[in-house]
């Protein structure tokens, strides 16, 4: 189903002579250069909790109305995780999602608005941003197929069954039971919520939240990859401290192991030492 067939069979779909003081297109708090231009500066991306590579001048952000609705969205996809729990919500479809907020009166229906919103976010090409990944799904309705997964035990955690699954058991027989699968699965929903919630943190700073959080439709765990980390360490793993584990260093020396996100990556993202890719042979090039 395309988003436009699915939005109107909801009943949501979006008439403009109804939100008449809404605007039609994005309205940037500043104008976005050229893409080029956003490309951030790989000395800097070296910094992990404080990456600010993107000039102030050149950063593009929500403008003040758009801010307000994503406190909202926000807020109804809290409820809706609360609802399902942590490991559902991992797999939830943004459809699945839009039923349950509509089926359950403690999390309540997304407006029109917020979906509006929703669909903006999805449909506008990240490069604008500085992301320069490409974007792996390009229908909102995308769906995970639940047959072809399996649930880590003790993580609350998905992986695809194959390559995923193969590639983080060998890992787990290499480096033993210090090794944690922090991240796996995640479906549109999620990420949905993940990257909103950096853009919240950001203070509305698009450019800032997607060089450290792949806007939905562009983010590689919807196809495969997944993130370790070393057990007792928590939030820490996504930090730089992971990398002087001994996790992190035992990663380094296996010859199977590649990182998706390296040092100076090309593409406008930080070092990420915890996220693992997953290819179909596993072996560097």
């Amino acid at each position: 189903m395309d988003r436009r067939t699915f939005l109107k069979s909801l009943g949501i779909y979006i008439l403009s002579r109804q939100f008449g003081q809404q605007p039609s297109t994005w309205a940037f708090a500043s104008a976005a250069p050229p893409a080029q231009s956003l490309l951030a500066s790989p000395a800097n991306q070296q910094n992990f909790d404080h990456h600010r590579c993107i000039h102030p001048s050149h950063a593009v952000r929500l403008s003040p109305f758009d801010n307000g609705t994503l406190q909202t969205v926000l807020a109804r996809f809290v409820r809706v995780q609360a609802t399902v729990g942590h490991a559902n919500f991992c797999l939830l479809g943004f459809d699945d999602s839009l039923r349950i907020a509509q089926g359950y009166q403690g999390v309540g229906a997304f407006s029109s608005r917020e979906l509006q919103f929703l669909d903006k976010i999805f449909h506008t090409d990240a490069r604008i941003y500085g992301f320069k990944g490409q974007k792996l799904f390009q229908n909102i309705t995308n769906t995970v197929n639940r047959r072809e997964v399996r649930k880590i035990p003790g993580t609350g955690n998905y992986l695809y069954n194959g390559s995923s699954l193969q590639l983080y058991q060998r890992l787990a027989g290499d480096i033993g039971d210090q090794l944690v699968l922090t991240a796996g699965i995640r479906g549109i929903a999620k990420q949905f919520y993940l990257f909103l919630k950096k853009v919240a943190n950001s203070q509305g700073n698009l450019s800032e939240a997607s060089q450290s959080l792949a806007p939905p439709g562009y983010s590689y765990h919807g196809v495969g990859d997944f993130d370790v980390g070393q057990v007792g360490y928590g939030a820490a793993n996504f930090t730089e401290k992971f990398s002087r584990t001994r996790v992190y260093r035992t990663i380094t020396q296996l010859d199977y192991v590649i990182f998706r996100y390296p040092r100076n990556n090309q593409l406008g993202v930080r070092f990420e030492p915890w996220h693992i890719q997953v290819s179909l042979n596993n072996t560097k090039t």
